[in-house]
Order: C-alpha cells, then structure tokens, then sequence
C-alpha cells in the first residue's frame, strides 16, 4: 500500500484553517467576556433614566425617557438637603488619603523588604504574605475594637488608618524593585555620594512608578468600594461614604416600599459613584508602562 503525502501547500491550507477557526474562537470568547462584564454597567446606566415607577414597569435592558436622567440627578443633588454630595467628599477624603497613605507604606516597606538585609525578614516578609490570604471582613471586629479602646471609633480616622495597610501593595512593590530596579543603578547612586534618602526618591521612585500608580489605584478603589468596614466604625450618618449612605437609602426604601422614589435615586448614585474611578483609571492608565530601566546600566 502506498500512502498518500500531502503537498506543502495542502499543510498549510489546513494550518491557516486551524489557526483562522482559532482566532474565531478567541474572538467569540472575547466578545462574551466583554457581553457579561459591561451587562451590569448598561443596565445601571439604563434604569438612571427611569423614574420610580418606569424602573419595574419597563424593560430592564432598554430606556424609557432619556430626558428623565437630568431629574434623577437634580433630585439625586438636592435630596436632604445635598446628603449624597457629602457623603461623595467623605468618600473622597477616605479613598484620597487613605490611597496615598497607603502607597507610601506599601513603597517603603515593599523596598525595604527587596533591597535591604535585616534579621527576621524572611519572617516578616512570610507572615505578610499570610496576611494577604485573611479577608478584611474578618478583621473589622477586631479592628473596631482596637480603635474603640483609643476612641476613635465613629470618626474618620476609624476608616482611613485600617486602610492604610495593604498586604498586597507591599507584596508588589517588592516584587516590582526585585525585578526592574537593579542593584548596580542603586550602587552607582551611592559611589556618586547620595545618601539612602536621595537614591531613594532620585533613583528609585522614578523607575517605580507604574507600580505605584498600581498600588495607588487599588487602594483607593478598595477604600471607595469598602462598605463593611465604615458600616462597623460609623453611627454618624455624616461621615457616611457613599457604600453605606446608598445601602441606608435603599433600606429605608425597602421600609417605604418604594415612597419617594428612593430606589430610582439609589441607582442614580450608584452610577455618579463609579464615573470618579472609570476617571482615575482614564487618566492613570497611561502610566502602566514597563520598561523603565532599559539603557540604565550600560
């Protein structure tokens, strides 16, 4: 028996058959992921355009009146007397602070832990990485009581000093200065006669900076989107950030059945609550970018 073998040009036919029927399938699957990830966020920006009654009464994925989206606003503003707007600087002043605050440790801590040789740093650096693995919800009881002991509870320091620890942001800072700071650009920084400070903010902090806009990003993103924690450490409807002030709307519109239109202004803030961090990642983005050190070392 003689067997047939294919041509040159017959293998690559059904290669580029395979990889065209490849492609298809990654850009199917794609293109769900991208369907199920904005789905959330259409509806959002849909039901912002209904008032209270529209919202049940209509189709869940398509507008009803367009134009009644500035009314939501307008009564979303002026509602007791402008609550939602303090509420929005309260969680500004949280997620700002406690953002940069939270860089700084990350960036001295995770550089300290790369770059510097202690006694006990493997342990320390081990147990921060268990502390990754601990959820923050099983840490605001023992928190609130800790700060309950110093008495300050139910002020904003009780939200912004838990805050400013981020196991994960040391873990990557760290990894970072491993990988794209090498020792010899921080040598050459020394024999040059800079001090421990200056090679640190001179020579370090430039070539660090997209993880610490990373770092910077998800802490804010973290400290805005925290709702167990300032629901544990705050009475005062005042300091209230926005999780917990529309997580108070809605109960009370559970309470009312839906009196006052409650709910419609619950969705409406949900949706101005998120456009300040789709503007943080517009306008940080640009800074994700490697490459820092290349042409540093010759």
């Amino acid at each position: 028996m003689t067997t047939a073998v294919a041509s040159p040009a017959a293998r690559h036919r059904r290669r580029t058959a395979r990889v065209s029927k490849g492609r298809v399938t990654v850009n199917v699957v794609m293109v769900a992921m991208i369907l199920y990830f904005l789905m959330p966020f259409w509806w959002l920006v849909v039901a912002s355009t209904k008032n209270n009654d529209a919202l049940f009464s209509t189709a869940a994925l398509w507008f009803h009146s367009p134009g009644s989206l500035f009314d939501n606003l307008r009564q979303l503003f002026t509602y007791n007397d402008g609550e939602y707007l303090r509420w929005m600087g309260n969680t500004a002043i949280y997620a700002g602070v406690s953002g940069v605050g939270a860089t700084a440790v990350a960036t001295l801590a995770g550089y300290a832990f790369a770059k510097y040789r202690f006694p006990g740093r493997n342990l320390l650096f081990s147990s921060l990485l268990g502390a990754i693995m601990v959820p923050a919800t099983a840490l605001a009881i023992p928190t609130y009581l800790l700060l309950s002991k110093v008495a300050l509870t139910d002020t904003m320091w009780a939200v912004i000093l838990p805050s400013l620890l981020n196991p994960f942001g040391v873990y990557l800072v760290r990894v970072y200065v491993q990988d794209s700071l090498p020792d010899e650009l921080l040598e050459a920084a020394r024999v040059d006669g800079a001090g421990e400070l200056r090679v640190l903010f001179n020579v370090a902090l430039p070539t660090l900076k997209p993880a610490l806009v990373t770092v910077l990003l998800f802490s804010m993103v973290g400290t805005w989107n925290n709702f167990f924690l300032p629901l544990v450490m705050l009475n005062n409807d005042k300091l209230f950030p926005l999780t917990v002030g529309l997580q108070s709307w809605y109960a009370g519109a559970m309470v009312q059945s839906g009196a006052n239109a409650l709910f419609t202004l619950v969705v409406v803030g949900s949706l101005v609550a998120i456009l300040p961090l789709i503007a943080a990642f517009l306008l940080l983005q640009r800074y994700w970018r490697g490459g820092l050190t290349v042409g540093s070392l010759k």
